[in-house]
């Protein structure tokens, strides 16, 4: 297996996303090979000052780089020697079996549908991240920013989505997924709300069990969280400055500091037609390594397959 990661992106790039590779390369079984997408000859040199052997990787060099800030479509269209382009020429093409990126997000998830493509029956990909539980284990949540707006059908099929990912990935069996609202009962909640409430409790291929509310979110009361992505994303920030908040204030607490983002390496886009993961922009060498061995991760566990034999 070929795992392809973008050393070019985010904040602390090529530094951070090389030392990543380092951490990851450490962790990967015989036969998983990483490939480093971007300026060989900066990589080269970085590895060399860490007396890192540069022949345990393979480069394919790039030339240009997609910042933070430019606009996804046309960086992806001018820039086609970037390496975020060229990573997903190189999964297209099947050369490399996973991608990773901590760069321009919105870029990634342009780079995806054009690239390797939405899965047919899919109608949005859609981001997820981890939710810590306050006794153990962990939750799934899941639009997190891909779409801010949503209709009915997206955020049943993000249910789907959500619980293939927790099943293949998690090894949680028979996922319990909850609809995000503001109160339990059926008739409770917005018009999106109202309207996939049914969408959702008739559907047979995930194991519905009702609405949540935001203060279920880190306990036992399902798995999988689904809503539209403006409000995953303006929960997931909440959620990680709890942990910022908690290192201020010097509490050391076990459950506090599960909500590090370097533990989970990364966001999947689920719903297209091979294993993405895009990586916080901060990403420390850490965090790359795990947003590396996450990509891994889907691929080992055939998860797009099986999204796949679901959605077509």
């Amino acid at each position: 297996m070929k795992i392809g990661l973008d050393i070019m992106g985010g904040d602390f790039a090529p530094q951070a996303a090389v030392l990543g590779a380092i951490e990851a390369y450490k962790t990967l079984s015989a036969g998983q090979h990483l490939v480093l997408v971007g300026d060989k000859e900066v990589a080269v040199k970085i590895l060399q000052e860490e007396n890192f052997n540069p022949d345990h990787f393979e480069f394919i060099h790039t030339t240009e780089v997609i910042g933070m800030g430019e606009h996804p479509t046309k960086a992806i269209a001018q820039k086609p020697d970037s390496s975020i382009a060229v990573g997903f020429k190189l999964l297209k093409e099947n050369y490399i079996q996973a991608f990773s990126s901590a760069g321009n997000t919105g870029a990634m998830l342009v780079g995806a549908m054009f690239s390797v493509k939405t899965i047919p029956g899919v109608l949005r990909p859609a981001m997820t991240t981890i939710v810590p539980k306050l006794k153990g284990g962990l939750g799934i949540l899941l639009d997190v920013g891909a779409n801010a707006d949503c209709k009915p059908d997206m955020l049943v099929q993000f249910g789907m989505l959500g619980s293939l990912l927790a099943q293949s990935v998690y090894g949680i069996d028979n996922p319990r997924v909850a609809l995000m609202n503001i109160g339990e009962e059926e008739e409770k909640g917005n018009m999106l709300c109202l309207a996939t409430y049914p969408l959702m409790k008739s559907n047979t291929q995930f194991n519905f069990i009702g609405n949540m509310e935001g203060r279920d979110l880190f306990g036992e009361f399902a798995d999988v969280y689904v809503c539209d992505g403006f409000t995953g994303n303006v929960i997931i920030k909440m959620a990680e400055s709890y942990y910022v908040i908690a290192r201020k204030k010097g509490i050391n607490d076990e459950f506090f500091d599960r909500f590090n983002y370097e533990q989970y390496g990364g966001s999947p886009i689920l719903g297209v037609n091979a294993p993405v993961v895009v990586g916080h922009g901060i990403s420390s060498p850490e965090a790359i390594k795990n947003m590396v061995l996450l990509s891994r991760n889907m691929a080992e566990s055939h998860l797009v397959e099986k999204i796949k034999q679901v959605f077509v």
